[in-house]
């Protein structure tokens, strides 16, 4: 009882830290555009986010159970802890230099290099694995398309309207459309943490599905919600003012943009990067606008970062669960 736990703290403590790390995904471009004061964003982004994440089972049982059996793996729960402690290390580190990583590569990426590590490559449900990594790939072109073809109408559609009016009218807009991508954050991200603490518990012998209990559900969720609420503001300055320069009408495209891609992927239970997803609109959005107007410079670190963060989160977490398994023995 002890072991999980430490693993319900450790998974809170990532979904705190996956809240504040990834809360520019929901309000960057709200901030940016001066739709929402920061303070008042962060707390109506906060609430969303949490209920978002209450909302929905279908991505915690993809990532409790598609990675690899919690029933039939070997130290379960020594791979549960390095996977976390490796996610929460990697946020941090990422969180300190203000760089815009995917916190669902780093927790995925942990889970498969402690599994690897701790219970062996045959351990792992490749074909299962293979689903979520191509789920991380599509989402972010996805969301570059719709962020594109949607600034394109929105700019064909308003091309003869009133600047001033668009403008104003817009800034209102990105009221809803910025808590729209919040919550659908909350329903995709809140729900990762929630799989890690089920498969914990099956792994443990404390259930024997993968449904998540309410209790799991409402911890994560506050804990996610509540790390929204303290704010990102490294996070918010690159992705909503070194990409490109942001109006309301891009503002209100790159939040919609999000919320559905989000939303039809926590929808269909595929776990994404809300990181991804919501720069990659912006990008979309931006090359629609103006090709040249957007810092690709910016952007090509970004997705450096993308890359490799899923390796090394798996070799950190290898390493870490190589130590943890001597404590289990």
């Amino acid at each position: 009882m002890t072991i999980i736990i430490l693993i319900i703290i450790l998974g809170l403590v990532f979904d705190f830290i996956n809240g504040f790390h990834d809360t520019a995904n929901a309000i960057a471009m709200s901030v940016s555009t001066r739709a929402l004061s920061p303070r008042f964003a962060v707390i109506y982004a906060g609430c969303l986010n949490f209920i978002g994440a209450i909302t929905s089972q279908a991505v915690a049982k993809s990532i409790g159970g598609k990675i690899a059996d919690p029933s039939q793996i070997q130290n379960g729960l020594a791979i549960v802890i390095a996977a976390l402690i490796s996610a929460i290390f990697w946020n941090l580190i990422t969180w300190y230099f203000g760089i815009p990583s995917s916190s669902s590569h780093t927790l995925i990426g942990s889970v498969a290099g402690a599994v690897i590590f701790g219970a062996g490559w045959h351990s792992i449900n490749w074909s299962g694995f293979a689903d979520i990594i191509k789920g991380l790939i599509i989402s972010p072109f996805l969301a570059f398309g719709v962020g594109f073809i949607l600034m394109k109408l929105l700019r064909i559609i308003f091309a003869s309207a009133n600047p001033h009016r668009v403008t104003r009218g817009f800034r209102t807009f990105q009221v809803l459309s910025g808590g729209l991508a919040a919550f659908s954050h909350g329903g995709n991200d809140g729900q990762k943490t929630m799989g890690i603490i089920v498969f914990a518990l099956v792994a443990g012998g404390f259930q024997s599905n993968l449904n998540v209990p309410f209790w799991v559900q409402v911890l994560c969720a506050a804990a996610m919600g509540t790390g929204t609420m303290i704010g990102g503001m490294r996070i918010i300055k690159t992705v909503a003012k070194k990409l490109f320069k942001v109006e309301p009408i891009n503002g209100f495209a790159a939040d919609l943009s999000s919320f559905a891609i989000m939303q039809g992927a926590t929808f269909l239970g595929v776990p994404v990067s809300t990181t991804h997803v919501a720069s990659c609109s912006i990008l979309g959005v931006g090359s629609a606008k103006r090709l040249r107007g957007v810092n690709w410079g910016v952007a090509g670190r970004m997705i450096i970062t993308w890359v490799i963060t899923l390796p090394i989160s798996a070799v950190i977490a290898g390493i870490i669960v190589s130590i943890v398994k001597l404590f289990f023995k």
